[in-house]
């Protein structure tokens, strides 16, 4: 589905009930970075607990089993590479049909040997962390020198092999001016995907400053701007598909949507760095309309269930039951599929089917996944539906 005045946001081509259109695996927790936003607290070594390779080839045939189309399924961490393993789970991914993509740390595991032995064995996508625009910010970021540099060489190394490549950045109320210039290094990089996360307080990251509502819709809105420069997702932001819809069609942006101090900053930034250099303009990449439980779910290293990595309320295990039904059946995931379920304003949103507001920025700060997500700026006009398929507002 093109993203145009009546299709800004793209919606899943099966039932979210049915079955998750991504499926993230912490194959392991360890790591040997201390990021100070880790939502996992990773460990220095590999829990002997973690899921065997046969476990782990199940959970993956689990996966083939929901058929097409099947869940895009992500090998993450701690630092997926500390698996000596990982080759033979992503050919056996690869082999029942799975899209195998990796999500790993920069350390010395990653290797130009290592990345082109996953790319023959299935893997074609991998995600890159890039927290700051300068070897200071990012190294002090991930806890350890050089790894700015690093995940520059680790980038190109990735793209030479033939992976698609995504660079994912964590933005912080102490990081959120660096953003002009991490996008123009996205740019010069050849990502074709530049995901944007906002900072959940939970594991380390409860030590960090998260954006204001007020702040974050900034951000959003710039990050709009620019998805024309390169295509954009946000993480823990979903309100980005309501800033999406309520600027299709409208000719006068900064009249609609009056342009604050951080906007106006990030703007003048990003003219100035891409002056005379600015790459070719694109249609901007539509946001799909995947949330925490709905679309999506995560699976921890010892096997755990959770709705995502950032909402930590275990929901099952793969090792009592099948990961088909645990998603089908489980009464939290259900109820996060049912947004209008959701407290306050989230409930009674006309944007709610398809925002639903961060569950995890809500349980973070509540208790309740179901809760208000009080990171969204929006108040509601009414309690009617957005209807993606007509454009219009259903009472």
């Amino acid at each position: 589905m093109k993203a145009g005045p009546k299709h800004p946001v793209r919606l899943m081509h099966h039932d979210a009930d049915v079955r998750p259109f991504i499926v993230i695996w912490e194959v392991t927790r360890a790591c040997q970075l201390v990021c100070t936003h880790c939502r996992a607290d990773a460990i220095r070594t590999r829990n002997p607990l973690e899921l065997s390779t046969d476990e782990g080839r199940t959970l993956l045939d689990d996966l083939a089993s929901f058929g097409t189309p099947r869940p895009l399924v992500v090998l993450t961490g701690g630092d997926p590479f500390e698996r000596p393993d990982l080759p033979e789970l992503v050919a056996h991914g690869t082999k029942i049909g799975l899209s195998m993509a990796l999500s790993p740390s920069v350390t010395d595991r990653l290797t130009r040997p290592v990345l082109a032995e996953l790319h023959d064995a299935g893997a074609k996508a991998i995600s890159l962390s890039l927290d700051g625009a300068t070897a200071g910010t990012h190294d002090s970021f991930r806890g350890v020198e050089g790894v700015f540099a690093a995940t520059l060489d680790a980038a190109c190394m990735a793209r030479d092999i033939g992976y698609r490549l995504q660079i994912n950045t964590t933005v912080t109320r102490g990081t959120v001016h660096e953003l002009p210039r991490i996008l123009k290094t996205v740019i010069d990089l050849g990502a074709s995907l530049w995901s944007v996360f906002f900072l959940v307080p939970t594991g380390r990251g409860k030590l960090l400053e998260v954006l204001s509502a007020a702040e974050e819709e900034e951000v959003l809105h710039w990050l709009h701007d620019v998805s024309t420069l390169v295509a954009v997702k946000t993480t823990e932001a979903p309100h980005y598909r309501r800033v999406a819809i309520q600027r299709a069609g409208v000719a006068d942006l900064d009249d609609a949507f009056p342009v604050g101090p951080l906007r106006a900053q990030l703007r003048h930034d990003t003219e100035n760095l891409l002056t005379g250099d600015e790459p070719r303009r694109r249609q901007p990449r539509a946001p799909i309309d995947v949330n925490s439980g709905r679309g999506f779910a995560f699976v921890d290293h010892l096997g755990m269930v959770y709705p995502s990595g950032f909402l930590p309320v275990v929901v099952g295990s793969v090792r009592d039951q099948p990961f088909p039904e645990i998603y089908r059946e489980a009464q939290l995931l259900q109820e996060l599929r049912d947004s209008d379920a959701f407290g306050g304003k989230c409930g009674q949103c006309e944007f709610r089917m398809v925002c639903g507001g961060s569950r995890s920025h809500a349980y973070a700060t509540t208790g309740d996944p179901l809760a208000e997500d009080p990171s969204c700026l929006y108040q509601p006009l009414t309690g009617g539906e957005f209807s993606l398929a007509t454009g219009v507002q259903v009472p």
